[in-house]
């Protein structure tokens, strides 16, 4: 291992211009992104377009068009059509979060609430990214024990829209904060060590897991702080 060239357990070398060149169009991409999600969720807000999508319609319309959506990122994330295909998912995301942002602005607290769960959001990524800049041990072998925690919080979600719990619903937020608190780190990391090459990838990435982070924390406030 030299200065210049680092040869990880990912299959190839990478160097450091390329990481931090791949780093620095994330973490620009990864701001513009949160520009469609916000007006997604002001235009959710503002009209009630996704009101109507609730319990089981709901969940198959939006992981239908979710995994649509990520399946096309993949698929052009070569190409110039990369970057709109995902401000495009991005906006999607806003979209569907209005409905819990109106759940949460009927409390006289709401807007403390949601400015709350940002701040917490934000404290996470930046938490993460100091991390993965100090921690020099190879966290790929995380991945899969990450996947297995992620499958099972969708599967407790979607059990939940139909069982409707609320005990059951601040287990999963807690749940989903830990389980993509620690895919952040993942996700990071593994762009810093060479292993995420395409930078919008890593954006769609590390959106999903601000996103979960987000929503959980902004769940969990509502149930616990919501003030009528």
């Amino acid at each position: 291992m030299t200065d210049q060239v680092r040869t990880i357990d990912y299959g190839y070398a990478a160097t450091a211009q390329e990481r931090n060149k791949v780093l620095r169009n994330t973490y620009w991409l990864l701001a513009l992104s949160l520009l469609p999600t916000v007006a997604g969720a002001w235009l959710g807000v503002a009209t009630g377009i996704t009101r109507g999508l609730t319990g089981g319609i709901g969940l198959m319309v939006f992981l239908g068009v979710a995994f649509g959506f990520m399946f096309a990122i993949q698929k052009t994330k070569n190409s110039a059509a990369g970057v709109p295909v995902l401000l495009g998912f991005t906006f999607f995301m806003g979209l569907m979060l209005s409905q819990l942002l109106v759940a949460i602005l009927h409390f006289k607290n709401g807007p403390g609430l949601i400015m709350t769960a940002f701040g917490g959001t934000a404290g996470v990524f930046f938490a993460m990214a100091s991390l993965s800049s100090v921690i020099k041990r190879d966290l790929s072998g995380m991945g899969k024990f990450l996947f297995v925690g992620a499958l099972a919080v969708m599967i407790g979600a979607i059990i939940n829209v139909f069982v409707g719990s609320t005990t059951g619903m601040l287990v999963i937020s807690v749940m989903v904060i830990g389980v993509f608190s620690a895919y952040m780190l993942y996700d990071l990391k593994r762009i810093i060590d060479g292993g995420e090459t395409n930078y919008i990838s890593a954006t769609l990435a590390l959106y999903l897991d601000l996103f979960n982070v987000f929503q959980g924390l902004l769940m969990i406030l509502g149930l616990t702080s919501g003030d009528e």
